[in-house]
């Protein structure tokens, strides 16, 4: 019998990732934060919405991190590029049907050797304090983060 093996992040560092963004939210006292994982080929491998997230966290935690791995760029220059190109990205977002949410939060995660691995995207405060969440999540997990930049010209 063979096993599927995991494209990217393991669980082991995924879980990290979560407790470490979630930790990270409690230590500055955030509001309730919801975390997706996803690994290099879009599939959820960990997710955690803390008790009292809306329930739309849920998606919007996950089309962040969606939308960074489909576009491969973090999703700070996605919401650059939404600001400076409105209908293009509303375009994309509707082609993917509505999996993609172009708002600071989702990071890109890279490991040493700058292959992209997976994404995470964080879903609770504000964008700043979410993208704040993911990164300290994937830094924990001795992985690098790339949140985009936010002038992607």
């Amino acid at each position: 019998m063979s096993h599927a093996r995991a494209v990217g992040i393991d669980l082991a560092r995924a879980r990290t990732i979560v407790d470490r963004a979630i930790a990270h939210a409690r230590g500055n006292d955030f509001p309730p934060m919801t975390v997706a994982v996803l690994d290099a080929a879009r599939r959820l491998v960990a997710f955690a919405g803390e008790d009292g997230s809306s329930l739309p966290r849920e998606r919007i935690a996950r089309g962040k991190a969606h939308g960074a791995l489909n576009m491969g760029v973090g999703s700070r220059s996605l919401a650059a590029r939404a600001a400076a190109r409105p209908a293009f990205i509303n375009s994309v977002v509707a082609l993917a049907d509505s999996d993609r949410v172009p708002a600071v939060g989702g990071v890109l995660v890279r490991d040493d050797d700058n292959n992209v691995i997976g994404a995470v995207g964080v879903s609770g405060s504000l964008p700043d304090d979410d993208e704040a969440c993911a990164i300290h999540g994937v830094a924990a997990a001795g992985l690098r983060a790339d949140p985009g930049a936010a002038d992607p010209t």
